[in-house]
């Protein structure tokens, strides 16, 4: 492909990028589609022959496109928020055009210098204590991996037995607790990090789904007794399934009197600190070694971009830095090598995109995203309860609605779930909104999550209004 060619194909692309962000309400929002219908569709093997630049683009349009489910649609409301926003695909486009590999400052220093500032700033905006140091990681998968084997070193360094120098011979069993709702990112994280699933103790919760300090308490008494070693706790702002927030401040006293690594994982709600009034779901932050929150979920910016910090840096590059001769520089000393800060070597321009959306909105327009989402939870769960048909199933703290109809005298447990699955499973079928669901105390729970970017009133007027066509008159 050719200069030339390229830029006719980039303007047509273009172009048709803002006729899909204008009209994306045609499409629906989940394809209606099985297993194998794409592949079906997809050539065994690989071209022999390069193809015109046109042909592939049809091809995406009729084959890839209609078995795409639209994230950026305003009837998604499943699993968490993923919104984007156009400045941040503007940047990503620059991202993808410069193609550069930001391991180490060297390799392009403005890379470097513009995530530690965009990670400065962030920690303000979301008043986060200002002694903690931040890096763009990928996904907050990758971040708790880190603060779990960051915790794992540090415990023993001060051991003198590091496991990344000597292995796991002879070494202490270690113990990780957890709410029973926290992700299951920190399971996959323990695995990885050598503790095994059986050492992740989770913690019961209480009416509200949050972790319960005494039980907490109790548990990491009962492991030093047991000969195990309490490494690491990971409390939750805003679990996935209800957006539940653990106490932090009475999580952090217990992990400062026994000198255990508190983990904190806000993915999700993070971004909703940005709001003074909601900083309370943050009490106790200061007690926090590590700390995590994805502006990819509900901050406007593409999918990648997680949000790390941690108190102590020394503790992370401990961890992670190796130094081979060939990415020694001279200025080492002097600069952050993100290489060093996490699991991957190579690393992408993730900080571009996140200039992108805090200089085009700047707080006060994303403060007022933020705001409106919270405002539609409301006034769903308003609805929902003054219609008397449904039970609200988890404190609606945040954008995220869960709720369930309420049992029939003659229901069991097994026919009320049943009817909740049909009911989301009807909405689902018409195209316009895609929920998703999740069980709580039991209970089958249809969650209903105000995040998109270009979701309005009407919209949640419209599902409303079909969920009510969809019940028995």
């Amino acid at each position: 492909m050719t200069i030339t060619d390229f830029r006719t194909y980039a303007h047509q692309l273009v172009d048709w990028i803002a006729d899909y962000l204008q009209n994306i309400e045609q499409y629906p929002v989940k394809p209606d589609i099985q297993p194998g219908d794409i592949l079906r569709q997809l050539p065994a093997e690989a071209p022999v022959a390069g193809e015109n630049f046109q042909q592939i683009f049809t091809d995406f349009q009729q084959i890839i496109l209609p078995g795409m489910t639209h994230w950026q649609h305003p009837g998604f409301m499943a699993y968490f928020p993923a919104n984007s926003s156009p400045p941040s695909v503007l940047a990503e486009m620059l991202t993808a055009t410069m193609a550069a590999q930001c391991m180490i400052w060297q390799t392009s220093p403005a890379a470097a210098e513009l995530e530690e500032r965009v990670m400065q700033w962030l920690a303000r905006l979301c008043n986060l204590p200002a002694e903690w140091h931040g890096v763009i990681q990928d996904t907050a998968s990758t971040a708790t991996l880190c603060a779990i084997l960051t915790a794992r070193e540090n415990y023993n360094k001060a051991q003198l037995c590091v496991i990344n120098q000597k292995g796991f011979s002879g070494q202490p069993a270690f113990r990780v607790y957890c709410s029973s709702e926290t992700h299951s990112s920190i399971e996959k994280a323990v695995r990885i990090a050598g503790i095994g699933s059986e050492n992740l103790i989770k913690i019961p919760t209480d009416a509200k789904f949050a972790m319960q300090p005494q039980a907490l308490a109790t548990a990491i008494a009962q492991d030093r007794a047991s000969g195990y070693v309490p490494l690491c706790v990971v409390a939750t702002i805003g679990t996935t399934s209800s957006t539940a927030i653990d106490p932090v401040e009475e999580i952090g006293h217990i992990c400062q009197k026994n000198h255990i690594w508190l983990h904190i994982d806000a993915a999700y709600a993070g971004t909703a600190l940005l709001l003074p009034e909601y900083r309370h779901m943050a009490k106790g932050l200061e007690f926090a070694d590590s700390y995590v929150f994805n502006p990819h979920k509900w901050m406007l910016t593409n999918f990648d971009c997680t949000a790390y910090y941690v108190k102590d840096k020394a503790a992370l590059l401990r961890t992670f830095e190796i130094m081979p001769e060939y990415l020694k520089t001279p200025l080492d000393k002097m600069v952050n090598n993100y290489r060093d800060w996490g699991v991957p070597l190579g690393r992408r321009f993730r900080a571009l995109k996140l200039w992108f959306v805090l200089r085009s909105y700047g707080a006060e327009g994303i403060q007022a995203i933020l705001r409106q989402h919270m405002a539609l939870a409301k006034q769903f769960e308003q609805w929902l309860l003054a219609d008397g048909r449904f039970e609200i199933m988890a404190p609606v703290n945040l954008n995220l609605v869960c709720f369930s109809l309420k049992p029939a005298p003659e229901d069991t447990n097994e026919s009320v779930n049943q009817k909740n699955s049909d009911l989301m499973a009807a909405i689902n079928q018409t195209g316009r909104y895609f929920l998703t669901h999740t069980k709580l105390n039991g209970r089958y729970t249809i969650r209903v999550v105000f995040g998109q970017v270009n979701v309005e009133e009407k919209h949640v007027a419209g599902l409303w209004e079909l969920i009510l066509s969809l019940l028995p008159q």
